[in-house]
């Protein structure tokens, strides 16, 4: 799970993404978990998860 790091101004710095973090992200996907739910599981924004699923050609967000 990641954790927020802050920097010396206070913003929050970026944080890599584990071999874990994917494997799991692909598991959300599979499963069809919400986005909002991947986002506080996993600490990260809804623009984080969507950016790297779309980097690793996944798809998130599946309730219309």
């Amino acid at each position: 799970m990641a954790k927020k790091a802050k920097k010396a101004d206070g913003r929050t710095a970026r944080v890599a993404w584990s071999k874990d973090d994917i494997r799991g992200l692909k598991a959300h996907s599979k499963a069809k978990t919400p986005v909002a739910k991947i986002a506080k599981e996993t600490k990260r924004s809804v623009g984080a998860l969507r950016q790297q699923a779309f980097k690793l050609g996944l798809s998130l967000g599946h309730r219309r």
